[in-house]
């Protein structure tokens, strides 16, 4: 038995942080409340059916649950229209297939949020040469870096009054960077602010990590596109697969016709019988945030109390997204922390794993990722290239309880390491 297993004195710390954190987890329950009501309501107002769990095949015409899928997915992003598919395996393919498509050849785009994640880097064309990046078809890329985990307003305003970029991007989450994800506030705040020198301008949120963390998602406070993967937060755990690209209307349907082809959009797409997973995945979506971010707080307490340096964000901190960092100065440490995760997984425990290459990413990762769905990150998993400082992201806990039990036997383990 796992209890058994633990360290007596983590034990007791662990019970002494349900006092301490009280209050925390209070405001996450207020927040997957909030949610589920947007969410519930969603799929009141849309009437949904369980005729809508059809499985659909062939050329998928005329699929209603795919149709209110797409309309409950618009409502709870804030958005006018989306495009929810199992044809979208994950938010790197969903965010190329919205630049894609909404990128041509001269175009200029801009990370205002410094270096886009890894697995965006070869996307783009920052290194390796694929001729099917975004630099390969003539797309131009700058970066703005943030400051002190904020925008670089100035910076970006001076850049935007030329009115020669297409598309700005903003990465909410850290990625594998060593800033603070950004909360929908800031966001609104740079929006508005863009807005004011440059109405045409094209602003696209990659959401993945972030969505439903907070009462208000980009769509809520004037992103024209927002994207995502099924396999993090609004998969709930459930989704096996698939992607949503959601925002206005006419960008919706310019990506539409990039997954199918100019005419169709998204009259086709057969469902693969996802439509009843994908249903009930967001659905139960807040509570398996709830439960993430409940888990990242109590795994954040822990290491700070025991003495571990560079936690971040600290227990305290504000969150905007579910993923918790934990610097482990050396390829010997962060493998061993990785495999205490990976050992304390519900499938694939006796796994035992290494840095390996991984497609998309410059660098070699070490992964635990003892998921019911491979690759799923709202299930607890944590993940790092093997680059310094040697960070552990960590992220997921489809529920508190599972999650504290894999939380207090991988430090268990890392004590008798020690």
């Amino acid at each position: 038995m796992i209890l058994e297993q633990i360290d007596k004195d983590l034990l007791a710390m662990a019970k002494e942080s349900d006092s301490v954190l009280k209050d925390i987890y209070e405001n996450i329950d207020d927040i997957c409340l909030y949610n589920s009501n947007r969410i519930l309501s969603a799929f009141i107002e849309n009437q949904v059916s369980y005729s809508d769990f059809a499985d659909i095949n062939g050329y998928g015409n005329y699929d209603e649950g795919r149709d209110k899928i797409e309309r409950i997915f618009a409502s709870v992003l804030g958005c006018e229209d989306a495009l929810v598919r199992p044809q979208i395996m994950s938010g790197t393919n969903a965010l190329y297939l919205t630049l894609s498509a909404l990128l041509k050849h001269g175009d200029t785009m801009i990370s205002i949020s410094g270096d886009p994640y890894d697995s965006l880097q070869e996307m783009i064309g920052l290194y390796g040469n694929s001729s099917q990046s975004l630099k390969a078809y003539g797309v131009k890329y700058e970066q703005i870096d943030l400051i002190n985990d904020d925008f670089d307003d100035v910076t970006i305003l001076e850049r935007l009054k030329e009115n020669n970029v297409r598309l700005v991007e903003i990465q909410r989450s850290r990625g594998y960077s060593h800033r603070l994800s950004l909360s929908i506030a800031k966001i609104e705040r740079i929006i508005k602010k863009i807005r004011e020198v440059n109405k045409d301008v094209i602003i696209m949120v990659d959401n993945c990590y972030g969505e439903l963390v907070e009462k208000r998602e980009p769509g809520h406070v004037g992103a024209d596109v927002v994207v995502g993967s099924l396999m993090k937060n609004l998969g709930g755990g459930i989704a096996t697969t698939g992607g949503y690209i959601a925002g206005k209307k006419e960008w919706i349907r310019d990506v539409a016709e990039r997954l199918t082809a100019p005419g169709i959009g998204k009259s086709l797409g057969a469902n693969f019988n996802l439509n009843s997973s994908f249903l009930k995945g967001i659905f139960m979506a807040p509570n398996a945030v709830k439960s993430a971010l409940k888990t990242v707080v109590f795994a954040s307490y822990m290491l700070e109390k025991l003495g571990y340096k560079n936690v971040s964000p600290a227990y305290d901190e504000k969150r905007t997204d579910i993923i918790q960092t934990l610097e482990l100065g050396s390829k010997e440490n962060l493998v061993n922390f990785t495999q205490g995760i990976q050992s304390t997984s519900p499938i694939d425990s006796f796994v035992r794993v290494l840095p390996a290459p991984m497609p998309g990413y410059p660098f070699d990762e070490v992964m635990a990722a003892g998921s019911f769905t491979q690759g799923s990150t709202i299930e607890l998993s944590a993940d790092a290239p093997m680059v310094e400082p040697y960070t552990s992201y960590i992220q997921g806990g489809l529920t508190f309880e599972y999650g504290k039990l894999s939380i207090l036997l991988a430090l268990t383990n890392m004590k008798k390491e020690e």
